[in-house]
């Protein structure tokens, strides 16, 4: 099993090495005449970029002071998500760059045709009005004519060396632009902080007095040396504004320890809902070390659900330890939550992960309401979330179960979203029999 780790790292070192090899000699080989000062600073960036990146990553794990963390994350995340658009730009120019090298070909002569050789000229002597025209005759040749050289074929934009050069600093400006856009914007759209989405959803065995009752569900905040104080407090603005009558945060909450980030979470003390808030651990929790974090957001005003159950009247609410727990002594325990409970009850369960539906459903839960997925977070990372999870966004069913999947508020590594907006989810409860 190690050998196999082992292999799959190096193959993926490989990979990530190559691609920023063929980036580089894109962007910067390709596009420099010769090796001086502008193809210097382009290697340095190629360099250095990713090595920050292992940086801010290696840090985190690790645990190194949270100043240092703060230091190299920002570089070194945002590399991580521009070196991914950056190469997919590198490739989309791979299709554009012989579509331009055509186009100026085709300019390179008049009329669009190929130029050749040009004939010269023939000079007639000038004559007076009245003189006979001169006669011309043939002289005899004395010696042998000497042969004419052909002029040469102007070369094409594929072999001249500055056309060569323009084209590719015309497409790998093209990439850098379009690279820095789309992370620019995927950034601006986590900083601004989420946006607000409903859902109805009908429950089968909820009574009609709960018709309508309002669950704010926000998950993967990622709290830590990207995102700090001044980004939850947003979430929690977003969140009262809705007025819920009950705040879940399920799961994904923090990266890092009490000690550091209490600072940031201390805004969560705010989150306002007429029967409280509740919360579960998700798997960054035991990262970053689940109790110490469960004793705190306890202290803050939070209720955390550790394989337990309430019961809000109308309904059950339950919540579970999330699957990564039981690497830690601390995984979720159905029959704990759910077990001798009232079947005629209808039932919400918390659980950060969507694969923990299935046993949802063995439990007669009637929605699970999760995130982890984060949507994807990064296009074309969806298709991979998408297949590693039952559900990546939104609602679904499962047998008599339904499951309802948050793509989260904040982000993990790069503060960037492209193509999976962050959100807050505002999910109603509707009785059938209203």
């Amino acid at each position: 099993m190690i050998a196999v780790l082992v292999i799959a790292g190096v193959a993926s070192l490989a990979a990530f090495a190559g691609l920023h090899w063929y980036a580089w000699r894109r962007l910067v080989r390709d596009t420099t005449a010769r090796a001086g000062l502008a193809r210097r600073a382009g290697t340095v960036v190629f360099v250095l970029g990713p090595l920050l990146m292992f940086a801010a990553v290696a840090s985190e794990r690790a645990g190194a002071p949270f100043w240092l963390q703060q230091v190299l994350s920002w570089p070194g995340f945002l590399w991580m998500a521009f070196s991914i658009y950056l190469v997919l730009a590198v490739l989309v120019g791979e299709v554009v760059r012989p579509l331009l090298r055509r186009y100026l070909d085709r300019g390179s002569a008049p009329g669009g045709a190929e130029s050749g050789p040009v004939p010269e000229p023939v000079l007639v002597p000038a004559r007076e009005p009245d003189e006979p025209p001169i006669a011309t005759t043939t002289p005899t040749p004395t010696s042998p004519p000497t042969p004419i050289k052909p002029k040469p074929v102007t070369p094409s934009a594929a072999a001249d060396p500055s056309r060569r050069l323009f084209v590719s600093r015309v497409v790998g400006g093209a990439a850098v632009v379009a690279a820095t856009g789309i992370v620019g914007n995927g950034a601006y759209g986590v900083l601004r902080g989420p946006r607000v989405k409903r859902v109805t959803v009908p429950l089968a065995r909820l009574p009609r007095s709960a018709h309508g009752f309002r669950i704010a569900v926000v998950s993967d905040i990622h709290l830590g040396p990207v995102l700090g104080r001044g980004f939850a407090q947003r979430v929690v603005d977003t969140i009262n504004s809705t007025q819920p009558d009950l705040i879940a945060v399920v799961g994904d909450l923090v990266d890092g320890s009490v000690e550091d980030l209490a600072p940031a979470v201390a805004p969560l003390a705010g989150l306002r809902a007429r029967h409280g808030t509740y919360f579960v651990t998700g798997n960054h929790e035991y990262f970053s070390g689940a109790e110490p974090w469960v004793e705190h957001v306890r202290e803050i005003g939070l209720r955390p659900l550790e394989n337990a159950r309430v019961e809000m009247g109308a309904f059950d609410l339950a919540g579970v330890n999330d699957v990564t727990g039981e690497n830690y002594g601390d995984g979720p325990d159905y029959d704990k939550a759910l077990g001798d409970r009232d079947p005629g009850r209808a039932a919400v369960l918390l659980a950060h992960q969507p694969v923990m539906i299935h046993e949802a459903v063995k439990h007669g839960v009637d929605l699970q309401l999760s995130g982890h997925t984060h949507g994807g977070q990064l296009w074309p990372g969806n298709f991979i979330a998408d297949a590693a999870n039952p559900t990546l966004a939104g609602l679904e069913r499962y047998g008599d179960t339904q499951l309802y999947v948050s793509r989260g508020a904040g982000a993990w590594g790069p503060p960037v979203r492209v193509g999976a907006p962050s959100d807050i989810t505002v999910v109603e409860l509707a009785s059938k029999r209203a």
